[in-house]
């Protein structure tokens, strides 16, 4: 615990040490309040998050066990919880005519209906493989398999398997392309 100065001063907090707890404060709350910046992104919520945490410290000090964690851990996890917290209580008193202000990331309908006709001429790309092909660049590719586990569980050699995937690439391009 001697290379863990923020663990030292957690543990002298629980017992009631205002002077372990002002350099506890003046050793990280810079740290914190960057992780709450980051998080809130609101300087005056930052703040007040940033008090809060310095609390519950002062109160759950003693719950800190340095075997567990290193001592800035244990402050970034409290911080982060309870900004965690403070941004769901933001939505959670956000009304109807609030949710208005809020974007509308999705995307829009002619948008959806291209990419599933895009999506429909992938599936139709790959119904032109054969099976095991097809399976093979759906290992390697949407389920990051590496050539040897797709060479293995198809039960062929190492340098048949990356041939079956740069052909079979070679033909969905050739298939996907105007």
């Amino acid at each position: 615990m001697s290379d863990d100065p923020i663990a030292a001063l957690i543990l002298r907090c629980a017992a009631q040490d205002r002077v372990a707890f002002r350099t506890l404060y003046r050793d990280s709350s810079a740290k914190l309040m960057g992780v709450l910046l980051r998080i809130l992104k609101e300087r005056a919520a930052a703040e007040d998050v940033l008090q809060e945490v310095y609390t519950r410290v002062w109160l759950r000090a003693g719950r800190y066990d340095p075997t567990k964690g290193r001592g800035m851990t244990w402050l970034i996890a409290i911080a982060r919880n309870l900004a965690i917290d403070r941004l769901r209580s933001r939505m959670e008193t956000l009304d109807d005519d609030g949710l208005d202000a809020v974007p509308d990331h999705a995307p829009r309908a002619e948008t959806r209906l291209v990419a599933m006709g895009e999506a429909r001429r992938i599936v139709d790309c790959f119904a032109t493989l054969e099976p095991d092909r097809a399976e093979a660049v759906r290992g390697a590719y949407l389920e990051g398999l590496s050539y040897l586990d797709l060479a293995a569980r198809h039960a062929v050699p190492l340098n048949t398997m990356r041939t079956w995937l740069r052909r079979s690439l070679l033909k969905l391009k050739e298939c996907l392309d105007p």
